[in-house]
């Protein structure tokens, strides 16, 4: 067991005892699925967009000295790649950063005087203490990790963790505006009334305002209910860049990369710069640019507030040396302030792109390595969506993490996760490194002092596998096990404490909001600066359609939460299924081209197991097409239900989500459940039922969609019918049954 020695001057305050267990080996080996269950489906398995690729055993790769594993060996250009960064790596040792990362080999004369007098302290106290012994590795774990590294190729470069270089910034000094500063007034809030506003969060006692709002967007304010809120005063929108307190080195860029701010912008840039937790679910592809702008300034800029607090403290303490009793708190347990989840490699490009544009740097470390990981990749083309387009074209790989670290004039790409300032992963990524699936290898020690979130795109997340977000948040800002060279000393006190995820910013961006995106809100968003949820009216998804055609939405009901599911299969087998059988058997081209769209898998499975051997559908000839299924079986099923020799299709959501097939030969829609993205019920209705009639298969007046739906599918059904229908809809007490034309 390795142990932390009392030091009496450096724990003058606070002793915190931590269980040192050794770092993991290995990251183990988590089952990879991208269906909504863990463990289930193609997405999420690092493959892209389900192309099939030959993974190796990764027991034995540890899972910090890595921040990626690539699908193929290594080769020998490669390791030379690696070894030469390394060597120019130890050329550039002007960091920025904050200083959590501590190392003993660093030269004596980098290391502040303050630092040094508490060494010496701690030497004339241990001095005639026999020297522990160092641990010896196990032979067998160092031959089976050198092979590993033999084997693949690292998303990172090999580094000795830092110790910050005493240095001043020659950006800005900035004092006169520390008392307005929305960063120095959020970190360093009062003790007494940050304890305050966590009590109140603790006993979920939120002051609730909706403020009027003249743009499309309306938002609900919480704040944490106190007497006094010195938090939720002051405007609520920013009219420019030059109102969000940035650093001066950022200002420049930052006002030639925004236009001007309109309505929305202004009143996002606020909330995101006073450190407000944000859930805006109005996402498109139009808006994602200023979006992804906007948290990327905010990020950068919060990551060179921290490094000058640091610089300013080194060098009032290496002034000041003699001032023992100098208590400075600026830092966090360790090095990365910053998460980015993302659902692509090519969303993490454009992520890192618009932070280069920002920060503008003289240097750029392992950029080309970046370039071919991340930047190259396929087009989709350019006949599909445009949502789909953003989020496929390029490289779609969803198995990815990646450390950027700052300097002076350098950023630095695949850094150590305890050395890098900024972290962008995948959710599938993250997990996998953080040892899923063996407690003995778990860490997620990188993720204590995580103080922004930022998850982007996460409606296309949802379709990937949402257990991963949650699993992540579950182990944001917990207490570190290892100590990691951090300098307790110099820890703020809400940390010490284990309140840091109640200073955490966190901002989900998605194009429409679902249950598991409210659960995190309500789960995970307890910041002290407020939380902001956003809305929008909306017409519904039906009123958009190419064509006119009867639209039948089917209520069911259910008394208990967990008889939902059951009693939508025993409704659709009751009552949607007679229907198809009837018509099947009066009249064979009748009874053709009906499209069985499933949200889920599991349904998808229920109901084709059902159609397969009960004696009431033996008439029924059916295909299907899941996201599970490989290019032959979908062209052969593609193929029999246009020639008709198939009269039904199944067809799940995320098989739509992952290839957006346009399927020929619909002539009605039966929907088990609506679709989550409402894009998609245009698309299978107005798409493919509208095409039929262009090509003359059926006439208007035969087409028709039938939905079933019930209470829990309240969000679905606003996208569908619209805001002024459906409550309407769900309340009715006259009938279960509404026909729209």
């Amino acid at each position: 067991m390795f142990s932390i020695e009392f030091n009496p001057f450096l724990f003058m305050h606070v002793v915190i005892p931590y269980s040192m267990a050794p770092t993991s080996r290995s990251r183990g080996k988590p089952r990879r699925g991208g269906a909504r269950e863990f463990g289930k489906g193609t997405r999420g398995s690092g493959q892209g967009r389900g192309r099939a690729t030959q993974r190796t055993n990764l027991r034995h790769k540890n899972a910090f000295k890595s921040t990626r594993i690539d699908d193929e060996p290594a080769d020998s250009s490669e390791i030379n790649d690696v070894e030469s960064d390394s060597l120019d790596e130890k050329k550039s040792e002007e960091d920025l950063g904050a200083s959590s990362d501590s190392d003993g080999s660093i030269q004596a004369e980098t290391i502040p005087p303050y630092n040094s007098l508490l060494q010496s302290l701690t030497t004339n106290i241990q001095r005639g203490a026999p020297q522990r012994k160092k641990r010896k590795l196990d032979s067998a774990d160092e031959t089976q990790e050198a092979h590993s590294m033999s084997e693949f190729k690292f998303d990172e470069v090999e580094e000795p963790e830092e110790v910050e270089a005493i240095g001043t910034d020659d950006s800005d000094v900035e004092e006169q505006e520390q008392n307005f500063d929305p960063f120095i007034k959020h970190v360093e809030l009062n003790t007494e009334v940050l304890e305050s506003f966590i009590q109140a969060v603790k006993s979920n006692n939120w002051s609730t305002s909706r403020p009027n709002s003249h743009s499309e967007w309306s938002h609900v304010f919480q704040l944490p209910q106190i007497p006094t809120a010195p938090l939720g005063s002051g405007p609520s929108a920013a009219s420019n860049t030059e109102a969000l307190f940035l650093k001066q080195k950022l200002q420049k860029p930052a006002k030639k990369l925004f236009e001007p701010f309109n309505n929305l912008t202004r009143n996002l840039a606020f909330s995101i710069f006073h450190y407000r937790d944000v859930l805006f679910p109005c996402r498109t592809s139009e808006n994602g640019a200023i979006l992804r702008k906007l948290t990327c300034l905010h990020g950068i800029n919060h990551i060179f507030k921290t490094r000058d607090k640091v610089i300013k403290d080194n060098a009032r303490l290496t002034k000041d040396n003699a001032e023992l009793d100098l208590e400075l708190r600026d830092q966090g347990f360790t090095r990365p302030k910053v998460l980015f989840l993302l659902p692509t490699r090519r969303s993490c490009v454009n992520y890192v792109e618009t932070i280069i544009s920002l920060c503008e740097p003289e240097q750029q470390e392992n950029k080309k390595r970046f370039q071919e990981s991340y930047a190259s990749g396929e087009r989709v083309s350019e006949d599909k969506p445009q949502d789909f387009q953003e989020l496929f074209n390029g490289n779609d790989d969803d198995m990815f993490r990646l450390g950027l670290k700052f300097t002076r004039k350098t950023v630095k790409y695949f850094a150590h996760f305890y050395n890098s300032d900024i972290i962008f992963a995948s959710p599938l990524g993250l997990r996998m490194a953080l040892g899923a699936d063996d407690p003995k290898r778990q860490d997620s020690d990188f993720l204590s002092s995580i103080e922004i979130v930022v998850v982007d795109q996460a409606d296309a997340v949802l379709m990937q596998n949402w257990e991963h977000i949650e699993y992540i948040f579950d182990r944001l800002n917990l207490q570190p096990k290892e100590a990691h060279g951090c300098d307790f000393s110099r820890v703020r006190n809400w940390y010490l404490d284990g309140n840091a995820r109640y200073l955490r910013q966190t901002v989900l961006l998605s194009t429409f909001n679902f249950p598991s995106l409210n659960r995190l809100y309500a789960k995970h968003m307890f910041n002290v600066a407020g939380r902001l949820k956003y809305s929008r009216a909306m017409d519904g998804a039906m009123t958009d359609l190419e064509i006119s055609l009867k639209q039948t939405f089917l209520r069911f009901d259910f008394s208990a939460t967990t008889e939902e599911p059951e009693n939508r299969f025993r409704y659709f087998t009751t009552t949607v299924v007679p229907s198809l059988t009837k018509a099947s058997r009066q009249d064979f081209t009748r009874g053709q081209g009906v499209l069985i769209y499933l949200p889920s898998y599991v349904d998808f499975v229920r109901v084709r197991n059902y159609l397969a051997t009960s004696a009431v559908t033996q008439n029924i000839s059916f295909g299907s097409i899941s996201e599970y299924a490989p290019a032959r079986d979908v062209a052969r099923a593609r193929s029999h239900f246009l020639s008709g020799r198939h009269s039904v299709l199944l067809y799940t959501e995320r098989a739509h989500h992952f290839r957006r097939y346009h399927l020929k030969g619909v002539k009605r829609v039966v929907m088990y459940g609506l679709p989550e993205n409402p894009i998609f019920y245009n698309e299978i209705t107005g798409g493919f039922l509208g095409a039929s009639v262009a090509a003359a298969k059926v006439g208007e007046r035969e087409t028709n969609v039938k939905a079933l739906f019930s209470r829990l599918d309240i969000l679905k059904l606003e996208r569908i019918v619209g805001s002024a229908r459906y409550l309407s809809m769900l309340k009715e007490k006259g009938g279960d049954i509404f026909d729209f034309v």
